[in-house]
């Protein structure tokens, strides 16, 4: 096999033991393999120019599914804040009236010691809130923050400066960097 394919190379090497038109056919047939070469040249620079598109359309299209996938977390993210908020919101208000009555608790006889169990409730209910990640807000003695703190009054405090706040009347409340619900607060002018 290699024998012949030598033998074949040996007779394209030796042109002037061809006739003239032998040596015409063999100069056309080569001209056919350069047009055949310059064509399909062609065909695979419009194919590679093809995939070139078609990589880049693929490229696009994942980056659009992962900038999809990222939005759709951001959003079922979101929504678990609001609906948790939104249970939660409730909750506070019986806090309010927990800490309202223990702040005016008996201290003697049977009542002590019942105050003493509600106590204990009230710990076990804010260890739950703040598991869930709601923390009350700090605000006593703060300037006064609007996106925080509700002022429901604003009084004339020579101690204090003008928007710092005097008392807090109803806890706040943040659920991770979200304001679950504003503080309540007295302003001094």
């Amino acid at each position: 096999m290699i024998e012949e394919i030598e033998s074949k190379v040996e007779e394209n090497l030796r042109p002037e033991d061809e006739s003239p038109e032998e040596q015409e056919e063999v100069l056309s047939s080569n001209e056919v393999d350069l047009d055949e070469n310059e064509v399909l040249k062609s065909e695979i620079e419009d194919l590679s120019q093809k995939s070139g598109e078609y990589l880049d359309g693929w490229q696009r299209e994942r980056a659009e599914f992962a900038n999809y996938k990222k939005r759709m977390e951001r959003e079922r993210e979101s929504l678990r804040f609001n609906i948790t908020g939104n249970v939660i919101r409730g909750y506070l208000e019986v806090l309010d009236d927990l800490e309202r009555a223990l702040n005016n608790r008996p201290t003697d006889g049977d009542g002590a010691s019942w105050a003493e169990g509600i106590e204990l409730i009230y710990r076990k209910f804010v260890s739950t809130l703040e598991a869930e990640g709601v923390e009350t807000m700090q605000a006593d003695g703060q300037q006064f923050d609007p996106n925080l703190h509700e002022a429901i009054s604003q009084e004339p405090n020579e101690d204090l400066e003008s928007g710092q706040i005097i008392e807090v009347v109803r806890n706040g409340y943040l659920i991770g960097e979200r304001v679950l619900r504003p503080a309540s607060v007295r302003v001094a002018q």
